[in-house]
């Protein structure tokens, strides 16, 4: 049985024909540039993420760059972050010029440790700290409540890469507010990726930038836009970060679909969380399923709760690169997030690789993602846990 690891065929078949209408429609107006799908697209994200302000951009890197731009961010500077993620993250630090400073991960969630956070703004003599960039990494928010106290403490920003997050809800306290909050709606600015293996995925290279402060999103709309405002008058060098109409069109169909989609990901969680017990795998040590924190304060079964909105299924097992050669051999898409710590990628200097950051590494090293995509059946999933089991009998 094949099995890939996402099958957007099965996603885009029931929708094709509306898309397809939507992307003449596109085509017919001659609107390919912040043509009004755009400008419906920002209203209603923002009105699902429960913020008052959303722009459009080019991509979910080209999000968090714009708004590392809009603080000011460049030489000289620290941005605090996560080792554990996606290149783009550190990748739009460096661009700037600026110095990724890496507090290391909660081995149960894989996000940003509050507690290193702290250890690391404490020791910031210098104030060179300009901005705290958390990732709520698999679609599982960062632990925001201590770190939006540290944030507040230490007057810092924070930026949220919420990616793979868009949708996931937070049990907000204090500060956060009361009951659930979503994922983007709590720092200064959330950023979100449209990239196709998303939730919500376009059909090529889209993101959002989210918040509450009409002068950053202010900031925000001029920089995307080569910091023009009236045309051809130039207040601020930015960037051509435009969110393309025909992406819009296309993410509005999609979104009236997402809290189905987030739903069906964690009712396959939730099955592959029993069949690995009923086949004694998370039981004699040699497989970790993902923990969802927050579903217990979601309630029995979580209801309509997006504790978690699983962009990836990720377990971690002994033996994980024999494992992922095993499963492929099978037939069975799986991939590896990430193989390397961002503090050991080649581009950066000795002085990041020598340092101790060993939730990040051991993750890296022991993490592999199965299929999760909402159309998996259970047969599907029934195959992808035996064929883990056959490979665990046999070693």
């Amino acid at each position: 049985m094949n099995i890939p690891l996402l099958d957007l065929h099965a996603q885009l078949h029931p929708l094709r024909e509306e898309i397809g209408l939507a992307v003449a429609r596109v085509i017919d107006s001659a609107q390919y540039i912040q043509g009004p799908d755009v400008m419906a697209l920002e209203a209603e994200i923002a009105a699902y993420s429960g913020v008052e302000h959303a722009i459009g951009v080019s991509s979910g890197t080209d999000a968090l760059l714009v708004c590392l731009m809009a603080l000011g961010v460049g030489p000289g500077d620290q941005v605090v972050t996560t080792p554990y993620s996606f290149f783009a993250t550190m990748g739009v630090i460096l661009r700037l010029g600026a110095e990724p400073v890496f507090a290391d991960i909660d081995p149960v969630t894989y996000n940003l440790n509050p507690e290193r956070l702290g250890e690391i703004l404490a020791a910031d003599s210098g104030h060179r700290i300009k901005a705290i960039l958390p990732v709520h990494l698999y679609g599982q928010c960062a632990d925001m409540t201590p770190i939006m106290q540290l944030a507040s403490e230490y007057c810092l920003p924070v930026i949220e890469d919420a990616a793979q997050a868009i949708g996931a809800q937070y049990p907000g306290a204090g500060a956060l507010g009361q009951g659930w909050v979503r994922a983007g709606s709590m720092g200064l600015a959330g950023c979100f990726s449209f990239f196709p293996s998303k939730n919500l995925g376009g059909m090529g290279d889209g993101g959002m930038v989210v918040c509450r402060d009409p002068e950053f999103a202010r900031q925000v709309r001029l920089l995307r836009n080569h910091g023009a405002e009236p045309k051809y008058y130039h207040s601020m060098v930015g960037g051509n970060f435009r969110l393309d109409t025909l992406q819009a069109a296309i993410l509005r169909i999609k979104l009236r679909h997402l809290e189905k989609w987030h739903a069906a990901r964690r009712a396959n969680a939730r099955r592959y969380g029993q069949l690995f017990v009923e086949s004694g795998l998370s039981e004699n040590g040699l497989l970790g399923v993902p923990a969802a924190v927050y579903e217990d304060v979601a309630g029995s079964g979580g209801g309509d709760v997006n504790y978690h909105i699983y962009n990836q299924y990720v377990i971690r097992v002994k033996e994980r690169d024999e494992l992922l050669c095993h499963l492929q051999s099978r037939g069975i898409g799986c991939e590896i997030y990430y193989p390397v710590s961002l503090h050991q990628q080649q581009c950066l200097g000795p002085d990041f690789k020598a340092s101790a950051l060993p939730c990040s590494e051991e993750a890296a090293a022991q993490t592999l993602a199965l299929p999760i995509y909402p159309e998996l059946t259970r047969e599907m999933q029934e195959h992808v846990v035996r064929e883990i089991a056959v490979f665990y009998q046999r070693t």
